[in-house]
């Protein structure tokens, strides 16, 4: 079993980073009291928008494309995202029909973009290498599982994971965030423009699954093709889990990639070769719908998420 664990954990690893850093983008919404379930089409913008970069780049900047064009998905995702902050703060419009409209657009537009630039719709890109960290890799038992192997972009995501965690409790920005998201009549009461920090709650979240596409596109994936084969519904699934909390996030997230890894590798493992495959395909959601089914009773949201908020009334 250990032998099996060390296989697949730094493919779990890529798979859970970009669930991560998506998951950690809707917290910042959710926190602010938007709800979003678009973070699906925006990691799709997000996917396109650095495919394209790094296709136009790699070959006269193959050092600097990838990262361009993850620069370039973080942007997009951000500007996109202001669609679904316009109609659920300024209009608004409820946030769940929004967040579907997104994801609705967001897979048709840059699917249609991209048949017209390539024939295809599909666009191939290069991708980061691999790469264990020297002098960690020989630490025991964690040396194996989560320093071989590795992707710039795990790196880049944990970094981020710290930056939020320190902003959201330990800023005055966190604590006005989080007062829109609970209270947002008595913060607009202590003079905090709720509208500002909830535009801005959804433009961080945008571009977090903006960049989470991205980062799909240049590790395992390597060619946008319309879809990020629903992790951005997984990454509200972790969310959810993981309690609105980063840490939380963290381990709903580390959960959900071995999860989907198993099922994924398993053909390739002789001891999980004998399960019958379709349990194996199932696995990952069946497990991800009990884990929303236990813990959906204890759970507990920030209570004006999904409420909109208009000024001087209550």
């Amino acid at each position: 079993m250990w032998v099996i664990l060390q296989q697949i954990a730094p493919y779990a690893v890529a798979y859970m980073i970009p669930l991560l850093v998506t998951a950690l983008g809707g917290l910042y919404s959710e926190r602010s009291g938007v709800v979003n379930i678009g973070l699906e089409g925006l990691m799709v913008v997000g996917s396109f928008a650095g495919a394209l970069t790094i296709a136009n780049l790699q070959g006269s900047m193959p050092g600097e494309a990838l990262w361009l064009g993850l620069l370039a998905a973080t942007v997009a995702g951000a500007l996109f995202s202001l669609l679904h902050a316009f109609a659920s703060i300024s209009l608004n419009a409820n946030q769940v029909i929004s967040g579907t409209a997104i994801n609705m657009i967001a897979g048709a537009l840059t699917v249609f973009i991209a048949r017209n630039l390539t024939g295809s719709g599909n666009i191939q890109v290069a991708s980061f290498t691999r790469f264990s960290v020297p002098g960690l890799t020989d630490l025991p038992i964690v040396g194996k599982l989560f320093f071989t192997n590795t992707y710039p972009t795990t790196w880049l995501v944990l970094f981020i994971l710290l930056i939020s965690y320190y902003v959201l409790y330990k800023t005055v920005f966190g604590l006005r965030l989080r007062a829109c998201g609970e209270h947002p009549h008595a913060a607009d009461a202590a003079g905090i423009n709720v509208y500002r920090i909830r535009y801005l709650a959804v433009a961080i979240s945008g571009a977090l699954s903006g960049l989470g596409g991205a980062i799909i596109l240049t590790t395992y994936s390597g060619e946008f093709n319309g879809t990020v084969f629903g992790l951005g519904f997984l990454a509200l699934a972790a969310l959810i889990f993981g309690q609105w909390k980063p840490l939380g996030i963290l381990g709903a997230t580390a959960f959900f990639g071995f999860a989907s890894t198993i099922a994924n590798v398993a053909q390739a493992t002789p001891v999980l070769a004998k399960i019958p495959g379709v349990i194996l395909k199932v696995f990952p959601y069946v497990i991800t719908l009990l884990v929303l089914v236990l813990f959906s009773r204890s759970s507990q949201p920030p209570r004006a998420s999904g409420e909109p908020f208009e000024h001087g009334k209550r």
